[in-house]
């Protein structure tokens, strides 16, 4: 598929077929042209009192109506791979009753973005600016983020005064995230022959003090804003030996630290140094920090309302990170449970998807609106 002759999207067809639509377009993080072809040109066609830019596979869409407040509402893209699981498929939930559309996507984060194409379209005149932004390369390294380029490139796109991502939440608010670290732990020996094991240093067993003192680790529970963020510190990887009959000169263990958005990344750096003060290295291989819930902002409190339900904390890390950095207060928002995120059984309920679109409508109409559950 080229740019010449994009999938077309029939975008009349509500944000609940658009879902259907994205998914069934694969876009496997690195494979996201066909998709972003089509959005683009469904925005070009269906959409012209929006600016459109893209860069790489990444599409920015914005009202420049001289409104005295603008939002962002961004959502990736791409999925994790494909497991025999597209095209898409409406089924009733078994334990629910709920009509859902399953496969790869549903969730992460197809009906997300699929609402935020719908009501780009729709809101010729919101009460706020918009940048609609879809990007790609968000399920891989962090380096590769289509956003964080763009971010990089066209830094003017992104002045917001309020943020949204529309990473699946079970159609609630989830303020801010958790940061995460990943480094890798070292642990030296000297090689010897399995049969004189005396004369060498076991360097798998003298990790193994390290492991016994991560299953100990109590992980804390941080509140930021009045939001709980819960933390981990674990293993994730760990690798060593060298054949059947050597003892090993060298482990190295992978660790995962999720912490709370009120640690800066070099205080969590700090901390995994000092936990493993005791072993030969330790090399933090990836820091991305959290980013605070971002409630306390009028139109975050405006939006708290229009969705009626009481936020909680985003115990992954997340995109909102990347505003946060550049001052926006950012929450997540978007149909779809977050546990069913990369698992071959993703499934959407229609219900979030619709109800997802009608709070966005109701807030970005008017900032005042109030709850739209109808409870």
């Amino acid at each position: 598929m080229n740019s010449s002759a994009p999938f077309p999207l029939d975008i009349t067809a509500g944000p609940v077929e658009l879902t259907r639509q994205l998914c069934d377009i694969p876009s496997v993080s690195g494979d996201e042209r066909a998709i972003a072809d089509a959005v683009e040109a469904a925005l070009r066609v269906h959409a012209p009192h929006l600016r459109v830019v893209r860069d790489g596979d990444t599409i920015v869409a914005r009202t420049e109506l001289g409104r005295a407040k603008r939002v962002a509402i961004a959502g990736h893209l791409d999925t994790v791979p494909i497991n025999d699981n597209l095209p898409v498929r409406d089924e009733v939930d078994a334990t629910t009753g709920e009509a859902v559309i399953r496969g790869r996507g549903t969730v992460d984060m197809k009906a997300g973005a699929a609402v935020q194409l719908a009501l780009a379209v729709e809101l010729v005149e919101p009460a706020v600016d918009l940048t609609w932004v879809w990007y790609d390369h968000e399920e891989v390294a962090s380096e590769l983020s289509g956003l964080g380029r763009v971010m990089r490139n066209r830094p003017e796109l992104f002045a917001a005064d309020f943020a949204i991502l529309g990473e699946p939440s079970n159609g609630t608010i989830e303020g801010g995230c958790n940061g995460t670290l990943r480094a890798r732990v070292t642990m030296r020996g000297r090689r010897a022959h399995s049969a004189r094991s005396w004369t060498g240093v076991n360097a798998v067993h003298r990790a193994g003090a390290l492991l016994q003192r991560l299953a100990g680790y109590e992980a804390e529970r941080v509140v930021v804003d009045g939001l709980e963020y819960r933390e981990g510190l674990n293993a994730v990887r760990v690798e060593g030996g060298v054949a059947g009959n050597v003892i090993p000169d060298l482990c190295t263990i992978e660790v995962n630290y999720r912490f709370a958005p009120s640690r800066s990344g070099e205080e969590a750096a700090a901390l995994v140094r000092e936990f493993f003060s005791d072993a030969d290295e330790v090399e933090i291989v990836d820091l991305s920090p959290g980013a605070r819930p971002g409630l306390d902002a009028p139109l975050a409190r405006r939006f708290v309302a229009a969705v009626g339900a009481v936020p909680t904390a985003k115990f992954g890390w997340t995109d909102v990170s990347r505003f946060s950095a550049l001052g926006i207060p950012a929450v997540n928002f978007g149909p779809g449970d977050p546990l069913l995120a990369h698992t071959d059984d993703e499934r959407v309920p229609v219900s979030q998807i619709v109800f997802a679109a009608a709070a966005l409508r109701a807030w970005l109409t008017d900032g005042d609106a109030g709850a739209v559950r109808g409870d």
